[in-house]
This record gives structure tokens, C-alpha cells and sequence, in this order.
């Protein structure tokens, strides 16, 4: 399963020059825009909700789906709006940043079609202010599409028109959640919103609004140009084409790979990475970063999917898979996940603002037992029934799974 796919979110890493557009053209750089340009709306939008295709930040929502609730919603209103999700900040996930690097014109690409489908006039790309390299490299390559008429007034004399800019994040992990991205964007302090309403319905300044992140529009000029049903058989039933993983920790080769959605925790770690270094045994792997789920041994043959995931009560994430071996503290390591928490808490409802701290504190306690695991758990269930956003949502994750998979 492994040898035979096709690349489609780093299928040009290495092969072009990411600052040039004349490499990105002679790779088959917006062919899909070309032909977009010519198809209905409701032709773009059933071709990716035929594909199958999933957001990859994490959720796992339909992104055709999400497309057609929002070139459907406010039929009224006079704008419509695409925002990339580049604040990538979920610890031991790197994948978006790996993307604009090696190919920042695909995702001009995507925008660009997201933009076609939902009848979007304006984009924006919010991208997290230390990614130095992509910055330079995203605003290249707008400038470049630009000067190339794919941006810009009468895209390729269609008569359509998209203009697009980047914003640059400031640093807080709770703007990756879409609707406190959009407060940023929108120039306001970085709190959450209470939803609904989504933002298809009612996002940037009031209008529908289409957030994906960056790995999700790589994947949208793939199912143009080669059609959905060839996207389709890539992957499992309900997780459709390639996932961008993220490995870290005492294995052979750390880095991104890029492979079909099912494929097995075992395949990512002992064949790709290259298996465990000299002296470390493979303990388990904490998915899905900070926000994610702790897994031990017994899951390395389950399949990484939305699906089988889901049912083990495990979680996909945006792809990070950490790591544990036998000499891994694994009660530093949570004590330092509750540090992220508290830290990035932005304190505007009560449940995280004072949950977080607790949790901190009760894991920094002398003498620290189950007993102050289960309480913990305990207070992570009322944080996640009770706070506003997913970040205090998402402490009761990797705390639920410690305790189902390595408490003693």
C-alpha cells in the first residue's frame, strides 16, 4: 500500500524551485485554475463532495460539505470569503509549514479554487508570524499570481475576480481554532466566539466564510485535475486520499511523510521512519500533538483513519505522532502538555481559564498517585462539557487516554 500512491500534497517537494512560478507551470501548476474557470459552481462543488474528501487540521469535517453550506448561505450578502488556516501551533505538527515550503504556489492554487466554488471575491491567507520562510515564500508567490493573471481582476479573462493577502498571527495557539482566527483577522483581541452561528453562515465581518487549513487546499487541484473518483481510491472507505504525518521521537528517520489515509501505525514507524534508535523500544505514540490521544503498543496494526480511530476513542489530529519509548517520562511529558494548556488558556470563560491551572497544579503535587488522575479526569470532563472553545475541550483527551492506556 505504501509504494503504490500518488503524492499529491508534497508531490513537487524537491522537484521545483518554491520561489519560481515557471517551475511551479512546468510541473502542471494551475491546470486546475484553468479548467475551474470554465466549470459551474455546482460542478466544482459536487466534484469534492464526490471525492470525499475531509479537512486535515484535525476534525474531519466534509470539505465539500463545508464548501456548499457556504456558497448556499446569506444568498443576500455581497461577499463571500476563503481563509487558509496557517496558524499552525498544535505541538510536534509541522506538515503545513513543510507544504508552503516546498510548494507555496499550490496552495494559491487551492485558494483559488475553494474561492471559484463558493463565489468568493477576497482570500486571505492567516499564517503563524515565526514561519520566517513561509511568510516570504506565500507572499512570493501571491505577487507572482498576481503578475500572472491568476489573482487579481478577470482571472484568465473569465470575468471572475479574487483578490488575495496574507495577516500574520501573533503567536497564540487558540487562534488555529477558526472562529478566534477570524476575531484576529478581523483585528480584535484573539478571544473565541460562541457558535453557532459557524462561519459559513457568518464569519469575517458577518459574511459566509470558507476556513480550511493548508493541507486541505493542497489536495483540491489533485481531485480537478485527475477527477473524484480517482481521489477516491486512494485511502479507506470513510478516509479518502493521502494524510501528511509528522513523527518525532527516538525513531531512525524523524520528518513528514506523506501517505495513503489507513495506513497502519506499525508501516509509519518501523518501515518509513526506519524503526526505533539503538537502545529505545517502542512504547506507544501520543497522536495528534498536545490535543491529541496517548496510545500504547496494542494499537500499531489499527488503521489511521478518522474512522477506526474514532471508535478506539483515539483521535487522527492534524498528524503528529510523538513518539514513547521505555525510557519517556511519561508523567513529565503530561505535566508539560498541562503547561501548554495553561499557558495558552486565553481566560475569557471560567471552566479553562481556572481548569488549566488546576489540572497544572494538581499534576505538579508531591507524592502524585492514580488518585490524582482520576480526579483530574474528573475536572478535564466538566472543563470539556463547560468551555467555550475547543482549547479547553481538549485537555480531557490526552488525560481520558494516559489513563486508559498507561495508568498503573
Amino acid at each position: 500500500m505504501i509504494a503504490e500512491f500518488p503524492k499529491i500534497s508534497l508531490a513537487r517537494f524537491g522537484k521545483i524551485n518554491p520561489e519560481s512560478i515557471e517551475d511551479f507551470f512546468s510541473s502542471g501548476g494551475f491546470e486546475s485554475v484553468k479548467k475551474a474557470v470554465s466549470m459551474s459552481q455546482s460542478e466544482l462543488l459536487e466534484l469534492v463532495e464526490k471525492s470525499g474528501l475531509k479537512g486535515r487540521g484535525g476534525a474531519g469535517f466534509p470539505t465539500g460539505m463545508k464548501q456548499r453550506f457556504t456558497s448556499s448561505s446569506c444568498q443576500t450578502c455581497e461577499n463571500r470569503y476563503v481563509v487558509c488556516n496557517a496558524d499552525e501551533g498544535e505541538p510536534g505538527t509541522y506538515k503545513d509549514r513543510f507544504i508552503m515550503e516546498s510548494d507555496p504556489f499550490l496552495l494559491i492554487e487551492g485558494m483559488i479554487l475553494a474561492a471559484l466554488a463558493i463565489n468568493a471575491n477576497y482570500a486571505y491567507v492567516y499564517l503563524r508570524g515565526e514561519y520566517f520562510r513561509s511568510i516570504e515564500l506565500i507572499k512570493n508567490a501571491i505577487k507572482q499570481s498576481y503578475e500572472k493573471g491568476f489573482l487579481g481582476q478577470n482571472i484568465l479573462n473569465s470575468g471572475k475576480n479574487l483578490e488575495m493577502d496574507i495577516y500574520l498571527g501573533a503567536g497564540s495557539y487558540l487562534c488555529g481554532e477558526e472562529l478566534t482566527l477570524l476575531e484576529s483577522l478581523e483585528g480584535k483581541r484573539g478571544y473565541p466566539r460562541i457558535k453557532p452561528p459557524f462561519p459559513a453562515e457568518k464569519g469575517l465581518w458577518g459574511f459566509p466564510t470558507l476556513v480550511n487549513n493548508v493541507e486541505t487546499f493542497s489536495h483540491l487541484p489533485w481531485i480537478i485535475n485527475n477527477g473524484f473518483e480517482e481521489y477516491a481510491k486512494i485511502g479507506t472507505a470513510e478516509s479518502k486520499g493521502t494524510k501528511v504525518f509528522c513523527v518525532s521521537g527516538n525513531v531512525n528517520k524523524t520528518g513528514v511523510y506523506e501517505v495513503p489515509m489507513g495506513i497502519t501505525l506499525r508501516e509509519l514507524v518501523f518501515d518509513l521512519a526506519g524503526g526505533m534508535k539503538d537502545g529505545f523500544v517502542f512504547k506507544g505514540a501520543l497522536l495528534g500533538g498536545a490535543a491529541g490521544t496517548f496510545a500504547d503498543e496494542t494499537i500499531l496494526d489499527l488503521p489511521l483513519a478518522y474512522e477506526t480511530l474514532k471508535k478506539e476513542g483515539l483521535t487522527l489530529g492534524s498528524g503528529a505522532v510523538i513518539i514513547i519509548d521505555d525510557k519517556t517520562d511519561l508523567k513529565s511529558m503530561m505535566t508539560s502538555i498541562l503547561s501548554f494548556f495553561k499557558h495558552e488558556s486565553c481566560g475569557k470563560c471560567v471552566p479553562c481559564r481556572v481548569g488549566t491551572a488546576l489540572l497544572y497544579d494538581e499534576i505538579k503535587k508531591p507524592n502524585f498517585s492514580s488518585k490524582n488522575l482520576d480526579f483530574m479526569l474528573t475536572e478535564a470532563e466538566y472543563m470539556a462539557k463547560n468551555s467555550l472553545c475547543p482549547l479547553g475541550q481538549s485537555p480531557v483527551l490526552p488525560i481520558k487516554s494516559y489513563v486508559k492506556y498507561f495508568k498503573k
